[in-house]
């Protein structure tokens, strides 16, 4: 299939293939989860919270109706604000020992005001969006790399209208809750870039690719009981940007075109075609994200909180399946 031959509203078969999304029980995570199963997938929804994933998983089951003999869709237990918990899952999901794609998704869009930090003692927002994801992704090299598979990173338009260059990255000196939530993003999408060209310099058959999903609200969205119920204000309001917004299940569109499409290539960066919202394109990452210097320092960093080194070499060396 080209890439221009793409439909995003009908998926190849996934039948067979298993992949992983990082906050499944709401938005953008939840509908990349129920794209995927309806393409026969078997997906392992993640979140931090049992209940919510819980209801999450029956919606995938009420909205696909074949989804329980087609595809299996199974929860996990798993933070990404919490090292412990990103260990304990990674080797969950290792003892499987198949994984085609891990979509790290999960994050903190509505900041907090005020600094927070981890049971790590790191910045709430960073270790979130970033730092638990660097870690889970070195966790499942291995098991990637026996796959030939692929990992997506979710980046931000917000990194083009606001370019802060994360010299601080967990904001100890001067918090915002825009600047954490923008250097995150900078973050993700410095790291997915870098990954992939350290995946290709070791020679390790992983590909690493970043996507944005646009400006997408939940009151352009689909209500689903227990995963998007947002008020009637919320619908007025996000349904005067109509011209500008799509729903987060359009905004999971590149996210998934990126995880599955077997033309799109390592070290790439999609988005909506028309930036805000509209089908999945190829697009380009922002300067600032595609500096090498501040990839290199970002990885270091991400090295130094989380004590994880990704394991090039043996992930070069493992048994393909």
């Amino acid at each position: 299939m080209s890439r221009d031959e793409w439909n995003p509203r009908e998926l190849p078969d996934l039948a067979d293939r298993t992949y992983l999304v990082t906050g499944s029980n709401a938005g953008l995570g939840y509908f990349a989860s129920e794209q995927l199963a309806r393409a026969g997938a078997q997906v392992i929804m993640t979140g931090r919270n049992p209940n919510r994933l819980a209801a999450a998983r029956a919606a995938v089951y009420r909205r696909v109706p074949d989804a329980a003999t087609r595809a299996a869709v199974d929860t996990m237990i798993l933070d990404t604000s919490n090292l412990g918990s990103v260990r304990a899952a990674a080797a969950t999901v290792r003892s499987r020992k198949h994984l085609d794609g891990v979509l790290l998704n999960a994050g903190i869009v509505h900041t907090p005001k005020e600094r927070q930090t981890t049971l790590d003692g790191h910045e709430l927002v960073f270790a979130t969006n970033a730092l638990g994801h660097f870690a889970l992704a070195g966790e499942l090299l291995t098991t990637l790399a026996a796959s030939v598979g692929r990992m997506v990173w979710v980046g931000s338009m917000s990194t083009s209208l606001t370019p802060f260059d994360p010299v601080d990255p967990e904001l100890v000196d001067d918090y915002s809750a825009w600047r954490a939530y923008v250097q995150s993003k900078t973050a993700t999408t410095a790291l997915g870039l870098e990954a992939d060209r350290r995946l290709r310099d070791a020679g390790v058959p992983v590909a690493s690719v970043v996507a944005h999903p646009g400006y997408s609200t939940s009151g352009r969205t689909p209500g689903i009981i227990g995963v998007n119920e947002p008020s009637r204000m919320t619908r007025f309001v996000d349904n005067l940007q109509a011209a500008i917004a799509q729903s987060k299940e359009h905004g999971a569109w590149p996210l998934v075109r990126v995880l599955v499409d077997p033309s799109v290539e390592g070290g790439e960066f999609w988005g909506p075609r028309f930036i805000t919202h509209g089908e999945p394109r190829r697009a380009k990452a922002s300067r600032l994200t595609r500096s090498r210097e501040i990839a290199e320092r970002l990885w270091s960093a991400c090295e130094d909180a989380t004590g994880v080194r990704w394991p090039f070499d043996r992930a070069a060396r493992v048994r393909r399946r």
